[in-house]
């Protein structure tokens, strides 16, 4: 593998080094679940696209380029499935606390889509995130880089589950950013696919379905091609939903082309993507800090990359864990060598 396959890693970068962008987790202590909020105090124009068969949701039809409101105030992520959308009325609280949102004439309105994964096997199901964790997730906020793997969002996340819940492995949620041409994009993603995590440098699968014996990965791709049949799963217990995020100008028709453009890095880090059980969303949003407009083929190329950066760096930081009799290990633990 030549040096610059791996150049990328020693400077991944993180989304909030996007100006005007501060992240905050808030992980349950209770069971492996969480929050993630990406707040814009300025505002920040908006787009969305959701590729997945099976997503949960909340204020994207508000994003589209021939809707009316064009700037929003944060993004949730949750987990708890459809139960974790209640987190973003937390968001909309602490945002009218300190006087973040949209001016109707009789107070502000704070603009907060949502995206939720399903993370209710891992644990006690009856705990996931509500009001009172997207207010805390708010309130923890800040310029810094955030916390990756099983934080927030991804506290409960799983990955490869094409062959059983009990094979798959630990996701997580990452996060990455390029600055180039004078702009910085960012990307934050929480990773709960059904399908396997890809490294794109290299082809190697980095987490995902594993060999009956638990031990080794089985490549659901290949596996697939040679005839093994998959389990029968519920739709929407898995999704990859996350925020790619530029300090451009964007106007609102880029901002949905920019989210469209950035599923083509979920389509190279994860195989496979956009199925009829997942739920994949992801947002876009351009707050304008930069100044200046930037080519949108250069714009393209770049959230691409960052998002399948920053799926790679979820996996990388997850940890394994057992709930019960059983365990779900991390890419970390697969790939340790073996004791002499």
């Amino acid at each position: 593998m030549s040096s610059d396959q791996h150049s990328w890693q020693a400077d991944k970068g993180a989304i909030t080094d996007v100006a005007g962008i501060e992240v905050g987790h808030f992980t349950d202590a209770r069971r492996p679940t969480g929050c993630t909020v990406i707040i814009t105090r300025d505002g920040a124009v908006a787009g969305v696209d959701v590729r997945g068969a099976a997503p949960g949701t909340r204020e994207t039809d508000l994003l589209h380029p021939s809707n009316l409101v064009d700037r929003i105030h944060a993004i949730l992520l949750a987990g708890g499935s459809a139960w974790g959308l209640d987190a973003a009325s937390g968001v909309m609280q602490w945002l009218e606390e300190h006087n973040i949102g949209l001016q109707v004439g009789f107070g502000l309105v704070p603009i907060v889509p949502a995206a939720v994964l399903f993370d209710l096997p891992v644990g006690d199901a009856s705990i996931r995130p509500d009001a009172k964790a997207g207010y805390a997730a708010c309130a923890a906020a800040s310029l810094d880089a955030p916390a990756q793997g099983n934080v927030g969002a991804g506290a409960g996340a799983l990955v490869g589950k094409l062959f059983g819940l009990q094979r798959a492995m630990r996701g997580g949620i990452g996060t990455a950013s390029i600055t180039a041409h004078g702009i910085t994009v960012g990307a934050l993603i929480a990773c709960n696919a059904v399908g396997d995590v890809i490294d794109p440098a290299t082809g190697q699968v980095l987490a995902g379905a594993r060999t009956p014996d638990g031990v080794s990965l089985l490549n659901s791709r290949e596996a697939i091609l040679t005839d093994a049949v998959p389990q029968s799963l519920l739709a929407g217990t898995n999704t990859t939903i996350g925020v790619i995020a530029t300090d451009a100008i964007l106007t609102k028709a880029q901002a949905h082309r920019l989210a469209q453009v950035a599923h083509d890095g979920l389509a190279r880090s994860i195989n496979p993507v956009h199925t009829l059980i997942d739920g994949d969303t992801l947002f876009a949003l351009g707050t304008g800090k930069a100044g200046k407009a930037a080519d949108m083929l250069v714009l393209c190329t770049l959230a691409a990359e960052v998002t399948a950066r920053a799926v790679v760096q979820a996996i990388r930081a997850a940890k394994g864990i057992t709930i019960g009799a059983t365990t779900w290990p991390a890419a970390c633990d697969l790939m340790r060598p073996a004791t002499p």
